[in-house]
């Protein structure tokens, strides 16, 4: 099965890619402690609202200002053309071109931004912003995140190298109207790496923050509050 390496994660597919090529950047080392997952969903439904435009939803994300010193935001990359084929995990196979990796989200409205923590360890961090109308970001987030972790343990082949990717949920606060979190370690070539990513859906308005699990778990809110602050205001 090929699937397009476009993520709601970027970064994970650059780790698997970084992998494959035996880069020789140190890899994250984190000891979380995994719990039972929440995707929360309180009583009532929010307002209804429009979704926003992508130039609407960049002015929501975070910047250098918002996180504090030692981080430095990264240039967009090139979009990686590379296919990957990944194997067992049924789930995935049957949601086809639409995830990979990190899950893919076909919204048309979307912004992004990543930034490097320069604290000897070259961390990363990034936050993607989606909108769309609140049912359409409600089933594909939900069904994506769920096909991924109905699978603990699947191969990413890229190329000749196979990189066994592990895939975790965890406790996430209530922090919107939906959320949902998971940690994926990356190994291939004795190395690994691992990788939080929590999703939180306010309104119209999904925020994804991914990357290092510390830092992750450090922004996750400020990116929350920032993009529903900004969107309240109008």
């Amino acid at each position: 099965m090929r699937l397009r390496t476009t993520t709601v994660l970027s970064l994970s597919v650059l780790i698997v890619l970084a992998l494959a090529g035996c880069s020789t950047d140190s890899a994250d080392s984190f000891d979380p402690t995994p719990s039972a997952t929440v995707s929360v969903r309180p009583d009532g439904k929010s307002p209804a609202s429009a979704p926003l435009s992508s130039a609407a939803l960049a002015k929501r994300l975070l910047d250098e200002s918002d996180l504090g010193e030692g981080y430095t935001r990264t240039p967009q990359r090139p979009a990686q053309h590379d296919d990957v084929t990944v194997l067992g995990c049924p789930a995935l196979e049957k949601l086809g071109s639409e995830t990979a990796i990190g899950g893919s989200f076909d919204f048309p409205n979307k912004a992004k931004a990543s930034f490097t923590y320069a604290d000897g360890s070259d961390s990363e961090v990034g936050e993607e912003l989606y909108s769309d109308t609140e049912d359409k970001l409600s089933r594909s987030v939900d069904r994506v995140f769920e096909a991924m972790t109905s699978c603990p343990t699947y191969q990413v082949l890229t190329g000749s190298t196979a990189v066994t990717v592990t895939t975790q949920k965890v406790l996430v606060a209530r922090l919107g109207d939906e959320q949902w979190s998971q940690l994926l370690t990356f190994a291939a070539g004795g190395r690994s790496s691992i990788v939080k990513q929590t999703a939180v859906r306010t309104g119209t308005v999904v925020v994804v923050v991914s990357g290092s699990p510390g830092l992750v778990d450090a922004h996750v809110r400020e990116a929350v509050a920032k993009a529903t602050v900004v969107r309240s205001a109008g």
